[in-house]
C-alpha cells in the first residue's frame, strides 16, 4: 500500500496538511481498510490517506497514468501558491518514508511547472520490503483550463540490505557524529572533572578550617566565647531546616523535578535499547506511557517533602504536583491547536484524542500519584533534621551585592548551560529540520554531566549563601539550577534567527511555545536535581559540627 501523509512547505516542517488539500487526484483503487493510528500519530499530525495506486509485490508496472487533473483557475492557483512556498509532500511504503517535491519556478519565477510522474524502485530481501526511492519526472507547465494526467511506474529489485537495517540510509553519521560532537563531549567532560575537584577542594580544605574553628570555640570558657568572632555557616544552625516560603508550590515543582528526571532516564535507556525512531509517533507514545507509569516518584519526593516542611494541606499539595507539567503541556498545545485548526493543518489535535489524554491524566497519572504521596509520607515524612529549629528566626545580616540570592540565581545556571548547549544544538536540528536523532548514548553522557555540574554549581552557591549567614536556601538552590531554562531559552531565540528558515504565524508559534515548554520542564528537572544534592550537603555538614 502506497501511503499519502502530508504536505507542506519544506522551511516549515510541523505546518503540514493532507496530502489531498492540494488538488491531487486518486487512483482507481478503492478498497482498502482503514488505517488505525496511535496516539503518538495522533499527536504529531500523521494523516494517512490511501492513494489509490495498484502495486503489488513483486509486479513491475510500466509508465501508467492512473488520473488525471482538470486544471482550472483555482486548481492553478492552489499549486503555484505550493510551489513558491517550495512545498513537498512524504508517503509510506511498509513504514518507510519517502519525500517528494511537488514541482518547480523557472530561473525568472514566471512559469511554474509540476511534476507529474512518480518513479518507485523498490528493493525487497526475501520477501521483505527494505528500500524505496522514488524520482520524481514529467515536468509539465501549470496552464488554466488544462487537464494534467498524472502517472506512475514501479520497478522492483532484489537487495541485500537487511531488514533490520533498512532504516541506516535515513540517518545521518557525518552530522551526529561529527568530530565537534566527540569534542563537545569531551569538552564538558573536563568541565565536570574540574568542577569536582574545585568543589571538594573548597569544600574539604574550608570545611576543614571551620570545624577546626568551631572546635576551637568549644574549648574557650563562657567569657571568651562572648567576646569571640564567631561568623560563618555554623550561625545559622537555627534556622537552616525552617521551612521554605510557599512550602505548597516548592515540593510540588521538586516532585515534578524528579519525575521528569526519571522519565528522561527510562526513555533514553528504551531508546538506546530499541530504535524507537524506526515508527512513526513511537517516541511520544513511549514518553507519555512512561511519565503516566512514574508518577509515584512525583507523589513520593513532593509529598514527603512537604510533609517534611510541615504541611498540613497535603491533599492539595498531590494536585497540583500532578497536574502542574500537565496543564503546562496540555496549556501550550491547546493554545498552539487554535492556530492549526485556523490554519486547517494536519497538526490540529483531534478531539478523541484530547479526551483521551485528560483521561490518563485523571484516571492514571492521579491515582499513581496518590500512592505515591501516601507512600512518601509514612515512609519518610517526618522531620529528622540535625539541628532544631529556633522559634524566632534571625535577622538575616547585611552581605555584598553578588552575595545577594538574585545574582546566585542569575550566575548559576550559566555552567549547566556551557555543559549541554552543543548536545542541545543537535538535539533542536532532529526535530525542527529533517534529522533522525539516534546517538542516545551521547545524550545518555551529557544528561549525567548535567546532574553532576548542576549538583557541584549548587552546593557551591549555598556554601557561600550559608557563609554569608543567610538560610533561604531551599528557594535559592532550586533556583540557581533551573536558572539553566532562561539561557537555553535565550539560545532557541538565537536557534530560530540563524540557523533555521522558518516562517509563518503557525510555525513560530508552534516554535516558541513548545520551546517554552521544553526549556521549563528542563529548569524544574535541573532545580530539582540541584536541590536534592545541596540538601545531602547541607544535612552533612550540620551533622558533623557540635551545637
Amino acid at each position: 500500500v502506497l501511503w499519502m501523509n502530508t504536505v507542506g512547505p519544506y522551511h516549515n516542517r510541523q505546518e503540514t496538511y493532507k496530502y489531498f488539500s492540494l488538488p491531487f487526484c486518486v487512483g482507481s483503487k478503492k478498497s482498502i481498510s482503514h488505517y488505525h493510528e496511535t496516539l503518538g500519530e495522533a499527536l504529531q499530525g500523521v494523516e494517512l490517506e490511501f492513494s489509490g495506486l495498484d502495486i503489488k509485490f513483486k509486479d513491475d508496472v510500466m509508465p501508467a497514468t492512473y488520473c488525471e487533473i482538470d486544471l482550472d483557475k483555482e486548481k492553478r492557483d492552489a499549486f503555484v501558491y505550493a510551489i513558491k512556498n517550495h512545498y513537498w509532500y512524504q508517503m509510506y511504503i511498509d513504514d518507510l518514508p519517502i519525500w517528494g517535491i511537488v514541482g518547480e519556478a523557472d530561473e525568472n519565477g514566471e512559469d511554474y511547472y509540476l511534476w507529474t510522474y512518480k518513479k518507485l524502485e523498490i528493493g525487497f530481501n526475501g520477501n521483505r520490503i527494505v528500500d524505496v526511492n522514488l524520482t520524481s519526472e514529467g515536468k509539465v507547465k501549470l496552464v488554466p483550463n488544462t487537464k494534467i494526467q498524472m502517472s506512475y511506474s514501479v520497478k522492483w529489485k532484489k537487495s541485500d540490505v537487511k531488514f533490520e537495517d533498512r532504516f541506516d540510509k535515513y540517518l545521518d553519521p557525518s552530522f551526529f557524529q561529527h568530530r565537534i560532537h566527540w569534542f563537545s563531549i569531551f569538552n564538558s567532560f573536563m568541565m565536570v572533572i574540574f568542577l569536582v575537584g574545585l568543589v571538594s577542594m573548597i569544600l574539604m580544605r574550608t570545611l576543614r578550617k571551620d570545624y577546626a574553628r568551631y572546635s576551637k570555640e568549644e574549648e574557650m570558657d563562657d567569657m571568651d566565647r562572648d567576646l569571640g568572632d564567631e561568623y560563618g555557616w555554623k550561625q545559622v544552625h537555627g534556622d537552616v531546616f525552617r521551612p521554605s516560603s510557599h512550602p505548597l508550590i516548592f515540593s510540588s515543582l521538586i516532585g515534578s523535578g524528579c519525575q521528569i528526571f526519571a522519565v528522561s532516564l527510562i526513555v533514553i535507556i528504551v531508546a538506546m535499547i530499541e530504535d524507537l525512531y524506526t515508527e512513526r509517533g513511537s517516541m511520544l507514545s513511549t514518553a507519555i506511557f512512561v511519565y503516566a507509569a512514574t508518577s509515584p516518584v512525583n507523589g513520593y519526593f513532593g509529598g514527603s517533602l512537604y510533609a517534611r516542611q510541615g504541611g498540613r494541606r497535603w491533599i492539595k499539595q498531590m494536585f497540583i504536583g500532578a497536574f502542574l507539567i500537565p496543564a503546562m503541556v496540555c496549556g501550550t498545545a491547546f493554545f498552539i491547536n487554535f492556530i492549526a485548526i485556523y490554519y486547517h493543518a494536519s497538526r490540529a489535535i483531534p478531539f478523541g484524542t484530547m479526551v483521551a489524554v485528560c483521561c490518563i491524566c485523571f484516571f492514571v497519572i492521579l491515582p499513581l500519584n496518590l500512592v505515591g504521596t501516601i507512600l512518601g509520607r509514612n515512609l519518610s515524612g517526618q522531620p529528622n533534621f540535625p539541628c532544631r529549629v529556633n522559634a524566632v528566626p534571625r535577622p538575616i545580616p547585611e552581605k555584598k551585592w553578588f552575595m545577594e540570592p538574585a545574582v546566585i540565581v542569575c550566575l548559576g545556571g550559566i555552567l549547566p548551560f556551557g555543559s549541554i548547549f552543543i548536545e542541545m544544538y543537535f538535539i533542536f536540528t532532529s526535530f525542527w529540520a529533517y534529522k533522525i536523532y539516534y546517538v542516545y548514548g551521547f545524550m545518555m553522557l551529557v544528561l549525567v554531566i548535567l546532574c553532576i555540574v548542576t549538583v557541584c554549581v549548587t552546593i557551591v552557591c549555598t556554601y557561600f549563601l550559608l557563609n554569608a549567614e543567610d538560610y533561604r536556601w531551599q528557594w535559592t538552590s532550586f533556583l540557581s539550577a533551573a536558572s539553566t531554562a532562561i539561557y537555553v531559552y535565550m539560545y532557541s531565540f538565537y536557534y530560530y534567527f540563524f540557523k533555521t528558515k522558518m516562517y509563518g504565524l503557525f510555525q513560530t508559534s508552534f516554535y516558541f511555545g513548545y520551546m517554552a515548554v521544553f526549556s521549563t520542564a528542563l529548569g524544574i528537572m535541573c532545580g530539582a536535581i540541584g536541590y536534592m544534592g545541596t540538601s545531602a550537603f547541607v544535612r552533612k555538614i550540620y551533622t558533623n559540627v557540635k551545637i
